[in-house]
């Protein structure tokens, strides 16, 4: 059993998403930790880039901040590492498939594994591409996270047979940021996947209420929050601290 998958055994999982150097990534590092204190399971670390098209105009902000601030891949590795010390719970990479190409794909994926990242997510890499990473990953035993959007239709079973670590589904169509309802039909989802694999199911994508967490949580295995968290982190900058949380 991955890693990955193993923190979904105690109950729903909570999957919060940060980005990393928004503002700074010493300000990443007591959000990091203020998430695990307060019960995350796995951690999600965005990797800022220029052009994010998965992302709201939230978490677009946050990479822009993090750029200009001068972060870069080789500083959030070092980061990482440095988190390594104490914190033991999964992390994932959340980027882009430019920087890894950009970056050198086995290069990139054999240094996450030395750092203890656990799994990547890239959401503009199409399902029938990924052995552009996949081949890397498994020789690094890195988890390449698949999503599941609501287009997705006759391809979730495909998707789901070859999933590893665990399922992204995607609540809604759109890019990232909070939404006032969730109105896909979910459980039908879950219902194909399910059907499929025994692989963990996780949704994002506009959840940004406890209400939501909730509700989404009932159809899955675990619930990820990302422009909810990143819109605390621009509020409150480097007095981001536990009472914000």
């Amino acid at each position: 059993m991955s890693k990955i998958k193993s923190a979904f055994t105690n109950g729903k999982a909570f999957i919060p998403f940060i980005t990393c150097g928004d503002p700074d990534l010493e300000t990443t590092g007591r959000i990091v930790r203020a998430a695990v204190e307060n019960g995350a399971d796995i951690i999600e670390l965005g990797i800022p880039f220029s052009d994010p098209t998965a992302e709201g105009p939230v978490i677009q902000g946050a990479n822009v901040r993090a750029l200009a601030g001068g972060v870069t891949t080789d500083k959030i590795f070092d980061f990482v590492r440095s988190l390594r010390k104490d914190v033991k719970i999964p992390l994932v990479f959340m980027t882009y498939s430019n920087v890894v190409f950009s970056y050198g794909a086995k290069e990139f994926i054999s240094t996450c594994k030395e750092i203890g990242i656990d799994g990547i997510i890239l959401p503009d890499l199409p399902f029938e591409e990924k052995d552009e990473f996949q081949p890397i990953c498994r020789e690094y035993g890195v988890d390449l996270i698949s999503l599941i959007a609501p287009t997705s239709q006759k391809r979730i079973a495909m998707i789901a047979k070859e999933a590893e670590g665990f399922l992204y589904i995607v609540s809604s169509l759109g890019v990232t940021g909070t939404r006032s309802e969730i109105t896909t039909d979910l459980s039908s989802i879950v219902k194909v996947v399910r059907e499929n694999t025994d692989i963990p199911c996780a949704i994002g994508f506009g959840i940004s209420t406890p209400e939501q967490a909730e509700n989404m949580s009932k159809l899955s295995d675990g619930v990820i929050v990302g422009s909810a968290i990143i819109k605390l982190v621009e509020k409150y900058g480097k007095k981001f601290c536990r009472g914000c949380w």
